[in-house]
This record gives C-alpha cells, sequence and structure tokens, in this order.
C-alpha cells in the first residue's frame, strides 16, 4: 500500500471558521504573539494566556470539518495516509482520520507544567482556570508548543515524511518553521501536491504539482484523481 503524508496548514480550518495566524485579517492582527503564546507570557501572565487558549477551544468547538478534512478519510479506502498538522485543532479527527500528527500540540488537551508527560483532555465546554491542578499538583497549562519552545515530534514527523510516496501540502504558506523544512525530506521519488490560492515560492527535485485552489475546492478534486489511479 502507497503512503501518503499530508502536511496540512492553517488554510484547511480557516473554511470551517477558524482564524489564521498570518492573513491580513488572521488572529495575529487583533492579539500579540508575544502577549499570548510565549513561554514569558505563560509565565509572567498565566491567567490572561489560559483565558486566550478557553476561548480558542470553545471557537474549535463550535466549527466543523469541511469538505477538506473529510476528502482525507476517503484516501484511507486505497492509502497509507498520515497527516501531520501544524494546526492544534481536532477537526481532523472529528473528520474521521486515523493517523494525526500534531506539530503544534492540540488545543483539547492540558498539561502539567512541571510534568510533560501529564497530558489530560478537556471536556467539551470546559475551561482551564488559573488553580486547576495536574495530579502532582502542579498548575495545569495548554498542551500547545508556544513561541520560545520547540516542536518535540518534529523527527517523527521527518521520519514519516522521508517514506512518502504521496505528499500533499495543504492550507499552510510555508513559511513556518520548522515545519516548513518538512517538504525537503520528501524523497525525489515522491510525487508533491501542493494546494493553496496562493503557492508559496519554492522550488523541490522531482515531481511537483501546484494547484492554486482552496483546501475545500483543491482537495476533495485530488483526492477523486487519487482514488482513480
Amino acid at each position: 500500500m502507497k503512503k501518503i503524508v499530508v502536511l496540512s496548514g492553517a488554510g484547511i480550518s480557516k473554511e470551517s471558521g477558524l482564524d489564521t495566524f498570518r492573513d491580513t485579517d488572521g488572529m495575529w492582527q487583533e492579539y500579540d504573539p508575544r502577549e499570548l503564546a510565549s513561554t514569558t507570557a505563560l509565565e509572567t501572565q498565566p491567567e490572561k494566556v489560559l483565558e486566550f487558549y478557553n476561548m480558542r477551544r470553545k471557537k474549535m468547538w463550535d466549527a466543523d470539518p469541511n469538505a477538506a478534512h473529510l476528502s482525507l478519510t476517503d484516501l484511507e479506502n486505497k492509502y497509507d495516509v498520515t497527516i501531520i498538522t501544524q494546526n492544534v485543532d481536532d477537526l481532523h479527527e472529528r473528520a474521521g482520520s486515523s493517523k494525526v500528527i500534531h506539530l503544534h500540540g492540540e488545543l483539547n488537551k492540558v498539561r502539567s507544567i512541571n510534568n510533560p508527560d501529564e497530558i489530560i483532555e478537556v471536556e467539551q465546554g470546559t475551561d482551564v482556570n488559573l488553580g486547576d491542578l495536574g495530579k502532582d499538583g502542579s498548575q495545569l497549562r495548554p498542551h500547545i508548543v508556544l513561541f520560545g519552545e520547540p516542536v518535540p515530534v518534529m523527527a517523527e514527523a521527518i521520519d514519516i515524511v522521508k517514506d512518502a510516496d504521496i505528499f500533499i501540502v495543504i492550507g499552510t504558506s510555508l513559511q513556518v518553521y520548522p515545519a516548513a523544512e518538512l517538504i525537503d525530506y520528501a524523497p525525489s521519488k515522491c510525487e508533491v501536491y501542493i494546494i493553496d490560492p496562493e503557492i508559496p515560492n519554492i522550488s523541490k527535485d522531482g515531481k511537483m504539482y501546484f494547484i492554486k485552489e482552496s483546501a475545500t475546492v483543491g482537495l476533495p478534486k485530488l483526492v477523486l484523481d487519487l482514488l482513480d489511479i
């Protein structure tokens, strides 16, 4: 069974109503990431950080998977599919994708500040507040890779991309590092498809195909083509 690896970014969830970070109308035009999504913010104003992620979590729960998320599940009928996502929402899982790796963490989970292995799922409709503690007695924090923190699953993601037969990039400008480096690890024999209304200026050895469409338009078309092969 051929292996498909998908790298997804904010553009795929934007069509479900979730804000992106870097668009002109994106989230960081309204919020300063240094104030709300950094290690410094977590240390100096944890209550504000928790409130910010409570707000984002509510927006995620109100959103639904779109046609792009759902089409990826169809690929599993013919291919071994792994999704590597820069997104912290759970729309891929709710759409039915069985193998999803979150590079930047997950909104619906929190963890102990002092024990990163103590990860707890947040029940829908529940906020996480200052004073909510893990089993070790430490404050709970978002299970999110904040600015200033390394990406702990990057090595795992690289190994997966190295073994891909088909690599699909959807909804990302390939400007967020280290995630943007993943395309460089796709083998030369790998077919690379990039779907985005704004095609990034990149070049790579091997077969590259650019689809200048939104996620909900371009991805279902590509999925149908791949299932017909």
